[in-house]
């Protein structure tokens, strides 16, 4: 069957397309940075618990226990918008995706709950927890994981319609995108990258204790090297999800195209600049160029996607009926809102210096 049968007609938009990609970009490195933060700070503190088991002494575990349920309400607040932004172009795919695996795509919002409820009580009930920390953070642990499948499955299936063509063989809303070639090496591509990141907040953390005059450094010596050492193993595992990659694609980050090879590169650089940052213990350094990392990687990925779905549609295909009234309220709504988050963030860390 012709899988372009299958693709939804679209809706007209109300301002140029590059409107809604240049704010979904922005929405979702956002989102990605706090995603990171929480995802791997939730993991390295799980195995820092284990590592105690041994005979280790970390304070990761306690340090992260009361700002991990504050990182996902954060990141789960912060994924709306993206995910907002890509149904707005893209939606004719990424709904037609998560309906094929619907039980799936429905179950993420109970296994963020449920993850959100047990960090809750890694949290409060800390000290009361003593050996069963380790069991109810791996639960939350391992419900994150889930989730994070779940959404590389519906993103990996959104950008090949010729995969939805199994529907007819499972109507049931259970269908995954087992068989991608890529599905695997992007899975772990952004588990890695949470390891990094969350490894590098820890080590912000430890810091920002020692700029203060307290003891930070083993919050710092920990950080730096989950940073270090999973940002090495990016260099394979992006590898590996580079070369997965259908052939034409690949070759357009290899030279076919300008500008992204250009973003491949760039991208590299300051992964490059971080992992040096890292190995000197320059943390502010790190920070910017991961920032910069993150940003360039997701400029790829928005490629990556125009790439794989070009035989299907563009964008730029979509009908423009102008009315920009609804945009410049969303730019005043939202400097707005930034004001106030500045004001509240003040008065919160006064608050803080006070006490």
């Amino acid at each position: 069957m012709d899988p372009t049968q299958l693709i939804p007609a679209t809706d007209p938009i109300s301002v140029p397309w590059m409107w809604f990609e240049g704010l979904d970009l922005v929405t979702f490195v956002a989102h990605l940075l706090f995603m990171n933060v929480m995802f791997g700070g939730s993991i390295i503190a799980l195995l820092s618990l284990r590592a105690q088991k041994r005979g280790g002494v970390s304070p990761v575990p306690e340090e992260l226990s009361a700002r991990l349920p504050t990182l996902l309400a954060l990141t789960v607040n912060l994924g709306v918008a993206p995910l907002l932004f890509i149904q707005v172009l893209y939606g004719h795919f990424l709904y037609t995706s998560t309906i094929l695996m619907a039980v799936f795509w429905l179950s993420v919002i109970l296994l963020v709950i449920l993850a959100y409820y047990l960090l809750y009580i890694y949290d409060f009930k800390y000290r009361a927890l003593e050996g069963r920390r380790g069991l109810i953070l791996g639960l939350s642990v391992a419900l994150l994981f889930c989730v994070s499948f779940i959404f590389s499955n519906a993103m990996t299936m959104m950008i090949v319609p010729a995969t939805w063509t199994a529907y007819f063989g499972n109507a049931q809303g259970t269908l995954l995108n087992l068989s991608d070639p890529t599905l695997i090496p992007r899975y772990l591509h952004f588990v890695l990258a949470a390891l990094a990141v969350g490894g590098l907040f820890i080590a912000f953390l430890g810091y920002g204790k020692i700029r203060n005059g307290n003891d930070g450094e083993a919050l710092l010596t920990s950080g730096l090297r989950w940073f270090t050492h999973a940002t090495l193993a990016q260099f394979v595992i992006g590898t590996w999800f580079l070369l997965s990659l259908k052939r034409d694609v690949l070759l357009a980050f290899m030279g076919n195209n300008v500008m992204e090879t250009a973003v491949f590169l760039g991208s590299l650089a300051v992964s490059l600049v971080a992992l040096y940052a890292g190995f000197t213990r320059r943390v502010v350094l790190a920070v910017g160029a991961t920032v910069a990392t993150v940003f360039l990687m997701a400029v790829m990925r928005a490629m990556l996607r125009m790439e794989y779905l070009a035989p299907y549609f563009h964008p730029s295909n979509l009908e423009l009926h102008p009315q920009y009234g609804p945009l410049w309220l969303f730019g005043i709504v939202l400097g707005v809102g930034l004001v106030l988050v500045v004001y509240m963030l003040k008065l919160y860390l006064r608050a803080n210096k006070g006490a």
